[in-house]
């Protein structure tokens, strides 16, 4: 019982303090733009993902050992990966 009060009293002396720095606009304006270049940063990184290189095992310019192992799924006849990179791209051309 006195954990769940701590836990409230540090909740609200948390949102108490972000409610005391955020009232400038200045520092509303300053973390817009700092969660707004994580974001960024975040987004960068998915162009060279694992779903986005799933599709095209054997198109790729570098080898990568990951890849020439999917290589070799697919040319054995597996289509797990391609299929799944199919399903993702369809659901995501859909939003």
């Amino acid at each position: 019982m006195r954990k769940r009060y701590l836990a409230s009293v540090a909740g609200a002396i948390g949102a108490g303090v972000t409610g005391y720095l955020l009232k400038d606009e200045e520092n509303r304006n300053k973390l817009k733009e700092k969660m707004n270049a994580v974001k960024d940063k975040l987004m960068d990184n998915t162009e060279d993902s694992t779903l986005e290189e799933a599709g095209k095992p054997d198109q790729l310019e570098e080898n990568v050992p990951a890849q020439e192992e999917n290589s070799k799924m697919v040319s054995e006849g597996s289509q797990f990966g391609v299929q799944y990179y199919n399903k993702a791209k369809e659901e995501e051309d859909s939003k």
